[in-house]
């Protein structure tokens, strides 16, 4: 399935709003990736990621 995951992470000293497509198999798995992802890419520890909305789009 495929999961839109809704939230924001800390970049310096202010939250930054992302929006992130994931393929994954439940929702926990979902904002797992996600938690991942940014985390690699942005260097963000994951205590300053907040998710605040994930959307099934049922494929």
């Amino acid at each position: 399935m495929i999961f839109e995951v809704k939230g924001e992470f800390r970049a310096g000293y202010r939250y930054q709003p992302f929006s992130i497509r994931v393929n994954a198999v439940n929702e926990s798995m979902a904002v797992e990736k996600v938690k991942a992802r940014i985390g690699s890419n942005h260097k963000c520890k994951r205590r300053f990621i907040k998710v605040e909305e994930v959307i099934s789009s049922g494929e």
